[in-house]
């Protein structure tokens, strides 16, 4: 009877252990980038250890499904799979009939009170279903096993505005690991992106394994290390000092991180930049360079401008090798695309090349701007053979594209702009909006970057990439756009994540969301609780702006209407003018015209940044 008595009271103590343990309400859904459409309803349904999981027209071992498994279980869920529909279950549905208008990654999203059901026509929709599933969970949901979760009641229904959702990681510049690329592969994933452009050649190092050519990956992929000076302020290499900064991926490492981005849904197009950007070719293969330049090219460390390291447009050798290349590159990259750059080639050497000049005598060309164009066209040709369509750069366009080249527009929107008219297909990444490498907030108060340019968590989320007055046939041609992270003053996963969010949030929001659901006050409000997310996920966010800015309407009597606005949620705002003291900012005021106020920004009790002023008119 002992025995007995503590074997109940043991079964009891282990019931009340499991069954109060944590439980949280979600209060309010903050969901990025915002659906297409969704519809608060009333009640709840309570996630709990005995929920169980449904899968519709899927199988237990398909891609989506496995996914989806592995990831409920890192977040203390691991629902028991049973054969048909169940109250309390997590359903995860593929539509018997196919919804036109969510397409191949549109998906759908039902609350109720008898549980969740996740559907879409593919397993890429429901992939997506899934991500914004995970987005209705705590934010804290990676690092706490909560036993009870209630969700609002709600319908969602979702699909993309841009097929072409795409983020870029230079690694010529700075080399980053495996295990990196695989960390913004699932950012882009939690946040719907689709495209990894993957800079793997420039003039500070090639990236990528290639057995024809040994001394691009022994000698072009290494340089000596600068890493602990200021980029701009690297001193000079000494004679016999090893090389020691660099790396690149092996053909194992390649097909290991594309079949980790198919699993996410995610194409990788990669970029093997020509004619210009070619320090580090150049110095493996000095032969490639015009007959006359006598310049010893040698791997970058530092900024190299302008960049004339470039391969000669007269030599066959050079088509010769670049198709090479292309041979062992196109079979790692099951996908449409490849990036043949086409970007920042300076011609000077072209200008003074026997061969280059005969070159264009002999095809009747115009200039060095038509050279190129030939030459990228020669290697369009080439790779078309094998099923591949070409992405350049917009300076493409300066000696004339062919019909079927991609236009990467990144000197503002002229460019995809007169693509799109002339019927080539788009990709709009102007610097303005979406170079993350430039500064997210006052440079006097964040850690090294590109200057000149600010490019803000705001001004992202206002970027449009469909360009004005564009017929609606060629708007057909604007894929979408991307964001790009250069890493000229990011040398570590931390400092690329810093520069990386939030702002991927806001354009990833862009590039997803109907234009008309675009709303400021909502998305910083939402980013707030993804920063939250991200954190606990172990991600480096970056602070963002504290800098505050005003907007101003002229009253009948003359006075002006002042509205301050601030990027961070939670920001408190203080203002003065004249000799009045500074008072808290709960809404519009009034002032004189040519009132100047003074600003104070702050953040969780601090100072943030410093005053800023503002000339009311």
């Amino acid at each position: 009877m002992k025995h007995l008595y503590f074997a109940c009271l043991l079964s009891v103590l282990t019931l009340l252990a499991t069954s109060c343990g944590k439980r949280v309400v979600v209060e309010k859904y903050a969901i990025i980038p915002e659906p297409v459409e969704l519809t608060m309803k009333s009640g709840d349904f309570v996630l709990s250890s005995s929920t169980k999981s449904y899968a519709g027209n899927v199988g237990q071992n398909d891609m989506s499904l496995k996914y989806i498994s592995r990831m409920l279980r890192q977040f203390h869920l691991n629902p028991v799979l049973v054969g048909k529909p169940e109250t309390n279950c997590l359903q995860f549905v593929i539509n018997s009939d196919y919804d036109v208008e969510l397409g191949d990654e549109g998906y759908t999203v039902d609350v109720t009170r008898d549980g969740v059901v996740i559907a879409a026509n593919t397993e890429h929709g429901l992939f997506y279903g899934f991500q914004t599933f995970v987005q209705m969970l705590p934010e804290d949901i990676s690092q706490k096993r909560y036993n009870r979760i209630v969700l609002p009641c709600c319908h969602i229904r979702d699909f993309p505005r841009f097929a072409w959702r795409g983020s870029h990681l230079d690694v010529s510049r700075h080399f980053f690991g495996v295990s990196y690329v695989k960390r913004q592969l699932d950012l882009m994933a939690a946040y719907k992106m689709n495209k990894f452009h993957w800079h793997l050649t420039d003039d500070h190092g090639w990236r990528i394994e290639i057995s024809k050519y040994p001394l691009l990956n022994d000698i072009g992929s290494w340089r000596v290390d600068r890493d602990d000076q200021p980029w701009g302020e690297a001193s000079p290499a000494m004679d016999g000092e090893q090389r020691s900064n660099g790396g690149y991926y092996t053909k194992d490492e390649i097909r290991e991180i594309v079949a980790y981005a198919a699993e996410r849904y995610i194409d990788v197009i990669p970029e093997v930049d020509f004619p210009g950007h070619c320090c580090a070719i150049l110095e493996a293969y000095p032969q490639l360079a015009c007959a006359n330049d006598d310049t010893t090219y040698t791997v970058q460390f530092g900024p190299y401008w302008p960049p004339r390291a470039i391969l000669c447009g007269g030599n066959d050798s050079v088509l010769s090798f670049l198709k090479n290349v292309m041979d062992e590159i196109i079979p790692l990259f099951p996908y449409k695309y490849i990036h043949v750059g086409g970007d920042e080639a300076v011609k000077d050497n072209w200008k003074r090349c026997s061969l280059c000049q005969k070159r264009i005598k002999e095809l009747k060309l115009q200039d060095e701007d038509q050279l190129q164009s030939w030459m990228v066209m020669e290697i369009e040709k080439y790779v078309k053979g094998q099923g591949k369509t070409i992405i350049g750069w917009d300076e493409i366009l300066d000696g004339g594209a062919s019909a079927d080249a991609v236009v990467m527009s990144w000197q503002g929107t002229k460019g995809g702009t007169v693509a799109a008219r002339r019927g080539n297909d788009v990709i709009m990444t102007p610097t303005e909006f979406c170079y993350f490498n430039y500064y997210q907030a006052n440079a006097d108060f964040q850690p090294p970057a590109m200057p000149n340019t600010l490019v803000t968590l705001r001004k992202v989320y206002s970027f449009d990439p469909m360009p004005a007055k564009l017929s609606a046939t060629q708007q057909k041609h604007i894929l979408g756009g991307q964001c790009n992270l250069w890493t000229e003053y990011i040398n570590t996963p931390e400092m690329a994540e810093y520069m990386l969010l939030p702002r991927l949030c806001a354009m990833s929001e862009v590039l997803w969301s109907p234009l008309e659901s675009r709303n400021w006050e909502r998305f910083r409000y939402d980013v707030s609780r993804h920063r939250q997310r991200l954190e606990c996920n172990d991600y480096k966010v970056g602070t963002g702006s504290f800098s505050p800015w005003a907007t101003y309407e002229k009253q009948e009597d003359g006075k002006v209407r002042v509205t301050l606005h601030w990027e961070v949620e939670g920001t408190h705002l203080f203002y003065r003018y004249g000799d009045e003291p500074f008072q808290r900012y709960n809404g519009p005021f009034l002032v004189d015209s040519g009132t100047r106020v003074t600003v104070l920004p702050f953040f969780h009790g601090m100072m943030r940044e410093k005053a800023y002023d503002f000339v009311c008119k």
